[in-house]
């Protein structure tokens, strides 16, 4: 049987950090809401049931943590990107998008959000 890659989704990791660059920003931290797709190849992992074989997603959602709480950032930019270079680290992810909501940074929207993708290079080994 033939099967595509497995998808992890992280849904909704809720973070606090300094982002901004308003006075007010820079000395309170904020709420910062974090979805994450990671697209890898899973066929050992689910054929032969192989913890080694599977991507540690809780090991990327601890990396993710630490450099979120322990950050500055100026721009959503930095953050998503810095977000995103962790999640495509892994030599066997193969897509990844990380998507962060800034809530209530708007006055009358729920939240501003900006999402970047990256994907391998297939030539890439």
């Amino acid at each position: 049987m033939a099967l595509s890659n497995a998808i992890i989704n992280i849904t909704n990791l809720r973070l606090r950090t300094f982002i901004g660059f308003n006075p007010e920003e820079m000395e309170k931290q904020q709420d910062v809401v974090i979805n994450i797709e990671i697209q890898y190849p899973a066929n050992k992992a689910f054929s032969e049931d192989d913890v080694d074989q599977a991507l540690n997603y809780k090991t990327i959602t601890k990396q993710v943590i630490q450099h979120v709480e322990a950050g500055r950032f100026l721009l959503l930019e930095k953050l998503v990107s810095d977000v995103l270079e962790i999640c495509s680290e892994h030599p066997w992810t193969l897509y990844a998008k990380v998507t962060i909501d800034k809530p209530h940074a708007l006055r009358f929207a729920d939240s501003v959000s900006l999402s970047l993708e990256w994907k391998k290079d297939p030539l890439q080994k």
